[in-house]
Parts: C-alpha cells; structure tokens; sequence
C-alpha cells in the first residue's frame, strides 16, 4: 500500500468534484476548492476521522468495500478506479512483469509491412519494432536501449519539436504520463518504473508539472501527426491494444485513412526502407 500516493490521489480527486456534482447544497462561501474531507465521509458511508487519515498518509489499509465506496463517491472513472485500489494494495504482482515479447506478437508486426507497429512495455520501453516503426520514428536498432523509452523521447529529445507539434506534444504527454501513473499503481515495487519516474521528475519540469495533477488514464487510442524529414506529415490513429497473457504490455499500431496522403506517405516510407 503506497499511503503517501493514495492520500495525493484522494485530495487530488476531492478538490475536483463540487457539491452541485453530487447534489450536495452549495451553502455558505467555501474556502475548500471541491469537496469537504466529511461530506466525502458522509458520501461513502465511512467516518469522517477514517476519511482524513487517509488523506494524511496514516490510514489503515482500506478494504475493497470501502475502496468502491470512495469511487462512487469521488465520481471516479474506471481508470481512475482500477488505479485507486492499486495504490491501497490491490497491484499486480510485480513479478509477474516480464520484458520477453511472445513469439506470436513478433510475427504478427513482421507481418504488418504498411503499418508502424511496435511493442511498449509499463516502463514505456520499445522493446520490439517493425521495420516501417523505425523508418517513421527513427533509427531505433542503433539506439542505446536507455534512448528506446518513449518518456524519455517526449519530454527530453532535442529534435522533438521536429516531429510532434506544441499541440501533439502536449496531448500525447499528457496521455503518455497519465498511463505511466496508472502503471506506477499496477507495479508499485517495480524499481524501474520508480526510478524512471524519479529520474524524469528531477529531469523535465514539465514532467513534473503533469505528474503533480494525478490524472490517470490507460492510453487506448489517440490521433496523432509525426512529421518526418522525407515523407512529410503523417496523420495517424495510434491504437494501443493490450497483449494478450501479458499485463505489462501493450501492442501499438499507427494507422492510417485508406487512401489518404498519409497512407501514401507511409507507403513511399516503405519502399524506401526496401530499396535502402
């Protein structure tokens, strides 16, 4: 159980719903941005001194009854919830997380030759690649394993704003560290996703910025627009499809409108990765 990150979620969450929100009377004027820590007790169904010590990091461990309480509560949303009770205890073991690609999810993105496909694991490491993958977002084969972490790439690389826009940049960071929060909850004593979530917030301020706000939220689908230096910009629908067996990893696939100038740009990228 991580007290001191669940205590931050809870007032993170409270201070954003209003009575009006759970039809509570407005009342006097309010100093409390959000809710009060007792109508959030009243509105679980739990005592108020419960509420407050586990908003201050020294709460007992919550059961799951009182946990689903506090999500109806706090208007949470599915995400949101699954990551409330990994932060009281109810993670994934740990050691069930493994950095092996399965056989079959290897073939398949050898088999996408027009799609970029790749394999991300929690810690958002690449750890597996198709050809038109690396054409489209760089020579990936010949980066040291610490520069194929997608975090790392967003929020670090020089030639960032080359690829991705202010716009695209910032939605897809925001989305990218939403999702790694969510996983920090799945894998709390996972050492690698704390280290790199220690190393980015003494790293990027604007990491740190966006991993104040506790949003959580698992990264599914999301539009998106690389420009590459050859090809031009390609507009993509970027799926994240869940592996499988395997908890820790995601499938993610750039597609593109079937006759679209994207879908052409990714077509001449790929006669230039077979004629390279």
């Amino acid at each position: 159980m991580n007290r001191d990150e669940l205590a931050e979620f809870l007032r993170s969450r409270r201070h954003r719903i209003t009575p009006r929100h759970v039809g509570l009377p407005t009342g006097e004027r309010r100093r409390t941005p959000g809710l009060r820590r007792q109508e959030v007790a009243q509105l679980a169904g739990i005592s108020v001194d419960y509420y407050i010590r586990l908003e201050q990091g020294r709460g007992p461990h919550p059961s799951r009854q009182v946990l689903n309480a506090l999500a109806r509560a706090l208007m949470l949303y599915q995400d949101e919830r699954t990551h409330l009770f990994h932060l009281a205890g109810q993670a994934t073991d740990p050691s069930a997380r493994r950095s092996d690609v399965p056989d079959g999810i290897l073939h398949l993105i050898s088999f996408l030759e027009e799609v970029p496909a790749y394999v991300l694991d929690a810690r958002y490491d690449i750890l597996a690649w198709n050809p038109l993958a690396a054409a489209l977002l760089g020579d990936l084969e010949n980066r040291p394993p610490s520069d194929r972490n997608v975090i790392r790439w967003v929020f670090a690389a020089p030639d960032i704003a080359e690829i991705l826009d202010d716009v695209e940049k910032g939605a897809f960071a925001r989305a990218s560290v939403a999702d790694l929060r969510v996983a920090s909850g799945c894998y709390p004593d996972d050492p690698e996703i704390q280290a790199l979530v220690a190393e980015m917030l003494a790293l990027s301020p604007e990491f740190a910025d966006v991993w104040a706000r506790h949003e959580v939220c698992v990264r599914r689908q999301q539009r998106k627009r690389v420009t590459h230096p050859v090809v031009g910009p390609v507009d993509a629908i970027c799926q994240v499809l869940p592996v499988p067996d395997r908890d820790d990893l995601r499938l993610v696939l750039y597609t593109a409108e079937p006759g679209s100038a994207s879908h052409q740009a990714l077509r001449d990228l790929r006669r230039q990765t077979l004629s390279s």
